[in-house]
């Protein structure tokens, strides 16, 4: 899958890509496109991305403000729909909603600036989350972004992450192939031995 991050440089001080972008991607590869939206107002764009070629899509809970709806839109559009939680939001706040979501990404970083280190206690959430994951009897996949790389992986995984998104770790490597493999092959021994 490929993670595509969307800034509007209001909702983070960045600013990246938008649909012209991932309706060229689209056209290029067959792979998943996940498509992360940081901006304001997201409701008012999550169906021209589905358009564009987004197969998910991801809103903040902190920029929505129907997020029920918005996740409906999302599914309405034909694209799985996915609510992020920035680090400093709990859980919590996710427990009447996660029936409606087909994924949960929490952010192990403040979002809007690629290599940054993963905020430590990102990894207690990932594990009340596969509590109340388990407790509500769903199968919802739980993505985390955000300052993952080849020495935290295996905690990542075993805190109970099942989409993991590496970027400078992969893009900064003096041999990106080689180290995909190398999280592959790491990621796959961390569920192994996974309690």
């Amino acid at each position: 899958m490929l993670h595509l991050d969307v800034m509007d440089g209001h909702f983070v001080p960045n600013m990246t890509i938008g649909q012209p972008v991932v309706e060229s991607i689209r056209k290029i590869t067959r792979l998943h496109l996940d498509v992360h939206l940081m901006i304001e107002h997201p409701d008012h764009y999550v169906a021209s991305f589905v358009q564009a070629g987004a197969n998910s899509v991801s809103v903040h809970y902190e920029a929505c403000r129907n997020l029920d709806g918005t996740l409906g839109t999302i599914r309405e559009a034909g694209a799985m729909a996915g609510v992020v939680l920035n680090p400093a939001t709990p859980v919590a706040v996710l427990e009447d909603v996660l029936e409606v979501a087909d994924y949960v990404l929490l952010m192990s970083v403040n979002p809007g600036f690629g290599g940054q280190k993963l905020i430590p206690y990102v990894l207690e959430k990932v594990r009340k989350l596969v509590s109340l994951r388990r407790e509500k009897k769903l199968a919802l996949p739980i993505e985390i972004d955000g300052g993952v790389h080849q020495e935290n992986l295996a905690d990542v995984v075993r805190a109970g992450c099942d989409w993991i998104v590496t970027g400078s770790a992969i893009f900064h490597s003096a041999d990106p192939e080689t180290t995909v493999r190398q999280m592959r092959e790491a990621a796959a021994h961390a569920t192994a031995v996974q309690c």
